[in-house]
């Protein structure tokens, strides 16, 4: 795949004006607090991996609207004090799989809590979640599920989810509660994204080819999934234009990366047709910039000029790790 959007050095700069609702901050604030009562760890048992360099367990934690959502805790066997901490978000259609298949974070000596992604293994399978809210007016797929209205969008829950698996991790035993992480990528690091921008005492974000960002553009230069996925609704579906894209944007990347105030590390592949590179960049360039501090936070970026959502694949994970170690000290 040839570059399809715009050169280097334009991206570089790109910070475009992102349309926010009104209400974008009110919207989240009463999203979050209607959470803020329910106890949040629902059920922590042991999971036997048959792996004797860690330990798993299998938890449950009550998620949006009280919904119990899955997730694998993962640490370093025999290590009893407490750690710094990954919460990890996966990509779009998948679920969080069997314990050993993610074993980067807990091996480097963190652990680790795997978000499970509600209602959405049917295209590639390892969930555990259901999402009742997915019979709501919209589209067949994830992406297009109650998409009609902020209230009832399937993103709305999931972005929900995320922040409340933050609040799960620290109430964990063995987890430094002052050092937790949001990571991911593509689908996950958009979820990454949104809670840094939602949760003001994260420690990091780490997140690479973030979807969700300045999805506007992102429906209008690529026909890719999951972005297609909105297009072809809105191809079968003609007078819901204005309703879709109001949706969208309360949980568009640009506007949580705004807000966010946590050191960041960045990946994108500037070949990427499924998250486009300047959707990505649009989040990068204006990281923190809504805060009304003086200066961004910490943020670094490497680009892959080559490939595409691959992006640097376990080159980039080498420098998510050497970077993290240096924010937390670990």
């Amino acid at each position: 795949m040839a570059l399809f959007d715009l050169p280097l050095d334009q991206l570089r700069r790109y910070a475009p004006v992102v349309a926010e609702p009104d209400d974008f901050d009110e919207f989240w604030r009463g999203t979050l607090a209607a959470e803020a009562a329910r106890p949040v760890l629902l059920d922590v048992r042991p999971e036997p991996t048959d792996l004797r360099l860690v330990d798993s367990w299998d938890v449950t934690f009550a998620g949006f609207g009280g919904d119990p959502v899955r997730a694998w805790y993962t640490r370093p066997a025999g290590t009893d004090g407490p750690l710094p901490t990954v919460v990890e978000y996966v990509g779009y259609g998948r679920g969080r799989g069997l314990p050993h298949e993610r074993l980067t974070w807990p091996v480097a000596g963190y652990a680790h809590l795997l978000m499970d992604s509600r209602g959405q293994s049917g295209r590639y399978g390892g969930g555990d979640t259901a999402d009742p809210g997915a019979g709501a007016p919209g589209g067949p797929w994830p992406v297009t599920w109650g998409i009609l209205t902020p209230q009832s969008y399937h993103y709305r829950r999931l972005i929900t989810d995320a922040v409340r698996a933050v609040q799960a991790a620290r109430a964990l035993p063995g987890v430094d509660a002052s050092r937790v992480v949001a990571a991911g990528n593509s689908q996950g690091g958009g979820l990454a994204l949104a809670v840094a921008g939602l949760v003001a005492d994260l420690a990091a974000l780490v997140t690479t080819a973030p979807f969700l960002c300045h999805i506007q553009r992102a429906i209008e230069i690529t026909d890719a999934s999951p972005y297609g996925e909105i297009a072809q609704y809105l191809a079968a579906n003609r007078e819901a234009e204005e309703p879709v894209r109001r949706t969208l944007s309360y949980v568009d990347g640009v506007a949580f990366a705004r807000r966010a105030c946590a050191p960041a590390h960045f990946g994108i592949g500037l070949r990427d047709q499924v998250c486009p590179p300047s959707t990505g960049f649009a989040a990068y360039n204006q990281y923190g910039a809504g805060t009304g501090r003086p200066a961004p936070p910490e943020r670094e970026l490497h680009v892959y000029p080559f490939n595409q959502h691959e992006g640097g694949a376990a080159v980039q994970v080498r420098r998510q790790l050497r970077w993290l170690a240096g924010v937390l000290g670990h």
